[in-house]
């Protein structure tokens, strides 16, 4: 069995500075937790739950889980306006709340992830962005050991809540009010990422939307990517009236591609990032408050951690246009 001296060989350190980074103490420097957490993904290290949550001073701390967008050299926007509403509503909740990316634990099995939060002396989590091929966690939610909240995710039971906007109802809107506007027929959709919930459901705004205005649909999945949303809008975009998009990014992407073939489509995007504002040409789009979404998870962790049942909170969308003059301060 792998134990804590193995890992401190590994990675060159003194046991108390491989406890010190398992438990989250301060002062340890940013190269040092670096090494020492590469030598506990390298070993399969899972620390003792007893001792590591014996030696730990906090109670009921969370955790909130995000995944970063791999898929464009631009800001990470959406995570970073979570983890700000998130770290904020738990300053005043007085709530301890400590950010993992999902990459750091998606190697475990649910059964090390259960040992390695409750090391943490973690209590509930707060996970944004899963999707379906995100077994491990699915089967950690399905084991009720902890109080969960997910961000677009459409799992409850009774110690997990879903938060986030209608994104079916949301997809419908901004599409229809593009194609409605333009007097469209014929639609490109740029889809998420494929086994995607998100995706999932506004896609299934797109096919209601599809049935009621009588259009023709074409989908393709641009995985949340502005490159590959352009190649899309490329090879397809000039026989279409209009180009419908699943997040803003692939938006940008599409309006690029149609503006370098000197072509006009009508394009819509959903999110609102602060990026559609420098575009040039305003588009549609779906504003989430990404800071709110992440505040009132915080609080529907603290419902469930005091004996809360889980449930599905709606919160509410808008549809924009976003304007250089409207973001800069």
């Amino acid at each position: 069995m792998i134990s804590i001296n193995d890992v401190a060989d590994r990675a060159g350190v003194a046991i108390s500075t491989v406890s010190k980074v398992i438990n989250n103490y301060p002062y340890v420097s940013e190269a040092t937790k670096a090494k020492v957490r590469e030598a506990i993904h390298e070993l399969n290290y899972v620390p003792n739950t007893v001792a590591a949550a014996l030696s730990s001073k906090q109670n009921g701390r969370a955790a909130i889980l995000v995944s970063l967008n791999s898929k464009t050299q631009a800001i990470d926007e959406i995570t970073m306006q979570y983890l700000s509403g998130a770290l904020n509503m738990a300053l005043e909740l007085n709530i301890e709340i400590i950010t993992f990316f999902v990459s750091m634990i998606n190697h475990m099995t649910p059964e090390e992830m259960t040992r390695y939060f409750k090391s943490q002396n973690i209590s509930g989590l707060i996970i944004c962005g899963m999707s379906k091929d995100d077994t491990s966690l699915h089967q950690l939610i399905e084991s009720k050991e902890f109080k969960c909240v997910l961000v677009d995710g459409p799992i409850t039971n009774e110690v997990t809540s879903s938060i986030g906007v209608d994104n079916i109802q949301a997809q419908y809107d901004v599409a229809k009010k593009t194609i409605v506007e333009n007097t469209c027929k014929r639609v490109l959709y740029i889809a998420g990422k494929k086994n995607g919930y998100v995706t999932d459901e506004r896609l299934a705004g797109m096919q209601k939307l599809k049935e009621d205005l009588g259009l023709t649909l074409m989908v393709r999945y641009g995985e949340y990517s502005e490159l590959k949303a352009r190649e899309i809008a490329f090879k397809y975009a000039k026989n279409k009236d209009v180009v419908v998009c699943g997040s803003d990014l692939m938006a940008i992407g599409a309006m690029n591609a149609l503006t370098e073939m000197d072509i006009f489509r009508p394009v819509c995007g959903f999110d609102g990032i602060t990026l559609m504002g420098y575009v040039g040409k305003q588009m549609n789009t779906i504003r989430q408050d990404f800071y709110n979404i992440s505040s009132n998870a915080v609080k529907e962790l603290k419902y469930l951690l005091d004996g809360g049942e889980g449930r599905r909170v709606t919160l509410p969308h808008s549809i924009v246009k976003l304007y250089y003059k409207d973001i800069i301060k």
